[in-house]
């Protein structure tokens, strides 16, 4: 499977971005899909999750870290394989690379890095005060 973020940008603080992650290679519906970001000197961490249809009846089911709750908003559209992030009221904190990643529904969890099996490259969000 592979994974293409994308949707980043230079924005200002309080304006929105919606990010996507399209995979390609394998079906997105067998897969629990996830959010991480790595700000500049920062260790990269996790943002949010999604789960697929792994037979535990929870198809997406979605869970964020605290730092986001409530102006993050993760959805799939898997007839197109992708998934988003909708992200409101940016901070100059949420700078950072955004990654998606992919791990064979279900996790166990989904907010370990170790979980993922596939990951895309990332792309840039800087929100400037």
């Amino acid at each position: 499977v592979q994974l293409q973020a994308s949707g980043g940008g230079l924005v200002q603080a309080g304006d929105s971005l919606r990010l996507a992650c399209v995979a390609s290679g394998g079906t997105s519906t067998n897969y629990d899909m996830g959010w991480f970001r790595r700000a500049p000197g920062k260790a990269r961490e996790f943002v949010g999750r999604i789960r697929g249809s792994g037979g535990n009846g929870n198809a997406g089911n979605t869970y964020y870290a605290d730092s986001v709750k409530g102006r993050f908003t993760i959805s799939r559209d898997d007839a197109k394989n992708t998934m988003f992030l909708q992200i409101n009221s940016l901070k100059p904190d949420d700078t950072a690379v955004y990654y998606c990643a992919a791990g064979r529904s279900p996790l166990r969890i989904g907010i370990r890095e170790y979980e993922y099996d596939y990951w895309g490259r990332g792309t840039q969000v800087t929100v400037s005060s």
